[in-house]
């Protein structure tokens, strides 16, 4: 066990916090190009493949943590709160892509990887990743 904290607590805490980093994620890069355009309830129940009343029950608890903003039968918008998280999220995503392929796994592996890993990859880590990129440039 490490020193700082148990390892097993941390992997609990950060499967708390993946839902709404993949959801604001996902509203952030459906948004795109032009940020602010509309994402729709469905939009997300498309791209994440699961039943209308998941999106709706996950949606209602970001907004109470001020992630989103839902205009019922309308669309969800990021609050400043979820645009920060969501680029923070996109951020960690692509860097660990990014060092994945610069391994050696394909780029398609790669992405599917990345999801498994994202949300448990400490900043210590990150930092090693993005200066292994940076070295081999």
């Amino acid at each position: 066990m490490t020193k700082e904290k148990n390892p097993f607590v941390r992997t609990r805490e950060d499967h708390q916090t993946e839902i709404a980093e993949d959801y604001v994620e996902l509203i952030y890069r459906l948004g795109d190009p032009e940020p602010g355009s509309l994402v729709r309830t469905t939009d997300l129940v498309s791209a994440l493949g699961v039943a209308q009343p998941t999106v709706t029950k996950t949606l209602d608890r970001l907004q109470r943590e001020g992630l989103v903003t839902v205009i019922p039968r309308q669309s969800v918008e990021l609050t400043p709160a979820g645009r920060t998280l969501a680029e923070k999220s996109l951020a960690r995503h692509e860097t660990i892509v990014n060092f994945l392929i610069h391994i050696g796994v394909p780029a398609h592996q790669a992405e599917l990887d990345t999801e498994g890993i994202e949300h448990h990859v400490s900043e210590v880590t990150l930092k090693a990743f993005e200066s292994f990129i940076e070295n081999r440039k």
